[in-house]
């Protein structure tokens, strides 16, 4: 898999029935390894290794309806408060980070109402925290909780 703009981090990746898959710390198993999966899976161990974030407080591809519509959030970090606080949006690393993958996870938050944005494709980093009701774009916390 290709390299990614994050710190080296291990995982456990295996061959079955001829396709790799990548071990989820979160949901306990298996998943196949597509470019999107990858990105994932290093956005989780960064929450984790970076931000010290319990994994029994991190979701992962969870049923959401914004507006009524069904969609399917990527990561959320719950705080202690068990509240969202972190959504992460995750693209392919060939994908372009554009206003319309920022569209997307607003309107993700705007059921979840977390705090922090994340949007990545591995490759380039967004990060947006609401702040009196607003997205401002920030750089990566050093801290969040």
């Amino acid at each position: 898999m290709q390299e990614l703009n994050f710190p080296p981090y291990v995982f456990t990746v295996e061959k079955q029935e001829q396709k790799k898959v990548i071990f989820d710390p979160v949901r306990k198993k298996f998943i196949p390894l597509t470019p999107e999966e990858w990105v994932r899976q290093h956005c989780i161990a960064h929450l984790f290794h970076q931000y010290r974030w319990p994994l029994g407080r991190i979701a992962v591809e969870r049923a959401i309806w914004p507006y009524g519509l069904h969609k399917r959030f990527d990561i959320v970090a719950f705080g202690a408060d068990s509240k969202p606080k972190i959504l992460i949006e995750c693209k392919a690393p060939e994908q372009k980070i554009t206003q319309n993958v920022l569209l997307q996870a607003a309107t993700y938050n705007s059921k979840l109402d977390s705090e922090w944005m994340w949007i990545t494709n591995g490759m380039q980093h967004a990060w947006f925290q609401r702040i009196d009701g607003k997205n401002v774009i920030q750089g990566p916390p050093s801290h969040i909780e």
